[in-house]
């Protein structure tokens, strides 16, 4: 017999656009009445909501602290970085260093728990034998697409765990892999294939390149979660299935709670924003943001400042600080805010996108094409202008694109952007009449994103798959 209470043993890697995915999981499972061990850093795991208060016995966070790393008397990660996040993109190889330190701790954990499942990222591939000492099945839970791991799942590493030259250089990730056999756009352009192959293909510090450790996890695991849907990509869903050849389990789309029923923003700079959008016409203000990953140039900031500007369309921009900007007032160009004051809000620091989302006033989004920011925005039938820049992010917006659900910024052979390219892109998602048919589309979605009785059951069939496997263990 199966027991009463199923527990389950959470460990993202040590990236926001990862661990959210991840709490977000656990406050599903809890509602399913499984009981969670959230693994994470201790001050990962304070910079996490609170979960829902009925929930707080279901879910318990278990703090590792991250081991310091020294090199000739230098510290390799800065005091308190303990997520790429806190981190400029060079250093995030010594945090895949200090990462695989927690394998001692993690392993003594598991030890006491014996836990029913281990659900982890593609970033830890020691857990496999952590999870055959103490006899615990493995799942790999994707925070990304199945079209992007598609892309990225390694066919001539799964099996034999040896590389074989499928991709060889930068120029190969220009085209839709030779695996994906159906007509498909999935390809980086030329400007993103350097760095995504350098960062993925490539051995980094910490001994081991990406491609490996996604192999080395796809090859222990029973089974691949996937946040997505068929209704939105069964044909890379079942493509997935089939080059792994273990079950790939779609959760849904675990859309974030309704606005309505999170915490009231109290924030009296943000009061004032919702009193703002509150006097805007339905559907007719831009909502821009690049989270907190996405660090921004100064051209690039500045491109973008003058591009919402020249569109002439009512905007919200969420800025998060550049690091490069001395302080607020350094991080716009000159005379900006005062130029737009009329027509735009620029808020640099934290926004709740969720709840700026949710605002009738709001009727498209200029953002990075993150598959969270993906399916937070989809649910409100937003025009997308996408402007991808990091991982997953252009792979997301050619699949969009393809479906009619987006325009993508157009770039130069470099990579940059001009002003024009923004306004040019948001003026076709929000005005005009060639946007049309977008904009029907992206309503139309909505209906898929935003149906929690579709996902739930989803999330059900995923539940269900966990029970059975741990009665088959049991037996």
């Amino acid at each position: 017999m199966a027991k009463e209470v199923m527990n389950v043993v959470m460990f993202p890697w040590s990236a926001f656009g990862h661990m959210m995915p991840f709490f977000q999981l656990s406050i599903a499972l809890a509602k399913s009445g499984v009981e969670v061990s959230f693994v994470s850093t201790p001050k990962n795991i304070q910079r996490l909501p609170k979960p829902p208060s009925n929930l707080s016995t279901l879910i318990n966070f278990v703090e590792l602290p991250l081991p310091t790393l020294h090199n000739n008397h230098h510290e390799l990660l800065p005091e308190g970085a303990e997520a790429t996040v806190d981190i400029p993109s060079d250093k995030i190889q010594y945090l895949k260093i200090a990462y695989d330190l927690l394998q001692h701790p993690f392993k003594q954990f598991i030890a006491q728990r014996i836990p029913d499942w281990i659900i982890i990222d593609a970033m830890s591939p020691w857990m496999d034998n952590i999870a055959q000492e103490y006899h615990v099945p493995l799942m790999n839970f994707s925070v990304f697409s199945a079209a992007a791991y598609t892309f990225f799942t390694p066919v001539h590493l799964v099996g034999d765990g040896k590389i074989k030259p499928s991709i060889t250089s930068p120029d190969s990730l220009t085209s839709a892999p030779e695996w994906v056999d159906f007509p498909s756009s999935l390809a980086y352009r030329s400007f993103d294939a350097v760095g995504v192959y350098n960062g993925f293909f490539k051995c980094n510090a910490s001994g081991m390149p990406d491609v490996e450790r996604v192999a080395k996890t796809l090859n222990a695991c029973q089974a691949v979660a996937v946040r997505s849907c068929p209704e939105y990509e069964r044909e890379y869903l079942n493509l997935f299935e089939k080059l792994i050849g273990k079950p790939v389990i779609p959760v849904g789309l675990l859309p974030p709670e309704n606005h309505k029923g999170r915490d009231p923003i109290t924030d009296e700079s943000w009061i004032k924003i919702f009193q703002w959008l509150d006097e805007q016409k339905p559907r007719s203000v831009v909502f821009a943001g690049f989270g907190s990953e996405c660090k921004l140039t100064k051209d690039q900031v500045y491109e973008m400042a003058y591009g919402l500007e020249l569109s002439g369309l009512t905007f919200l921009w969420a800025l998060r600080k550049p690091d490069w900007a001395a302080d607020d007032v350094d991080a716009l160009p000159s005379g900006f805010v005062d130029r737009i004051h009329s027509k735009g809000v620029v808020s640099i620091g934290w926004a709740p996108q969720l709840e700026i989302l949710g605002h009738p006033s709001i009727g498209g989004s200029l953002f990075h094409s993150g598959w969270g920011s993906v399916i937070e925005t989809l649910q409100f039938g937003h025009c997308l202008v996408v402007l991808p820049l990091i991982i997953d992010q252009p792979l997301n917006a050619r699949i969009l694109v393809d479906k009619g659900l987006a325009v993508e910024v157009e770039r130069r052979e470099d990579g940059s952007f001009t002003r024009d390219d923004i306004a040019k892109a948001l003026r076709l998602a929000m005005v005009s009449e060639d946007g049309d048919k977008l904009r029907v589309r992206a309503r139309a979605a909505a209906v898929i994103f935003k149906d929690r009785k579709l996902h739930e059951n989803y999330f059900g069939k995923f539940v269900e798959y966990l029970k059975i496997n741990v009665a088959k263990k049991e037996k």
